[in-house]
């Protein structure tokens, strides 16, 4: 029998996605939202970040060993110095801050009273972007060792920002 293409049977809207499918992402794992449904920071990613951030403020966060891929938690009233946030966007994006967009982030978000960037104010530059472009958030995590179900897995770079028994903010990328 000849192959007819108007019998198929097509979808009468072929433009919708499905149902759980986020930013037209088909494949994407549930559970694994990096915003909630009120487009704010979805609790799975902040425990990611409360991780990221421990790794880089003041006071320091012990690291829980090699090989060992428990999730770090900063200590209340821990921020990053002007140092901490130099190697966190290094080790993130491959570069320090500008003197400028230092500046900003002191304007624009909550800090000490001596402009180090506090957990909230780290949440706030996640939200913005997260909102703004996803992928970039989703390669942040990944550069600090977190898959696309934000578990954190073991990875050769996190293993080598141990030092001492104490989180290392002078690794590079690998």
């Amino acid at each position: 029998m000849p192959y007819d293409s108007d019998s198929r049977i097509q979808s009468p809207r072929p433009e919708t996605p499905e149902p759980e499918s986020r930013q037209g992402r088909r494949n994407a794992q549930p559970g694994a939202q990096l915003l909630d449904d009120d487009g704010g920071i979805s609790e799975q990613l902040e425990h990611c970040l409360k991780h990221i951030f421990a790794k880089y403020c003041t006071p320091q966060t012990t690291s829980p060993g090699p090989g060992n891929t428990r999730v770090l938690t900063p200590p209340d009233g821990a921020y990053l110095t002007p140092e901490g946030l130099d190697a966190w966007a290094l080790d993130t994006n491959g570069s320090a801050f500008t003197q400028e967009t230092k500046d900003e982030l002191v304007e624009f978000l909550d800090v000490t009273a001596d402009g180090g960037l506090t957990f909230k104010g780290f949440l706030q530059i996640y939200q913005l972007q997260t909102e703004n472009d996803e992928e970039e958030t989703w390669k942040d995590l990944s550069n600090h060792g977190f898959d696309r179900t934000l578990k954190l897995v073991s990875t050769r770079r996190e293993e080598a920002e141990i030092d001492d028994g104490r989180v290392s903010s002078s690794s590079t990328n690998t």
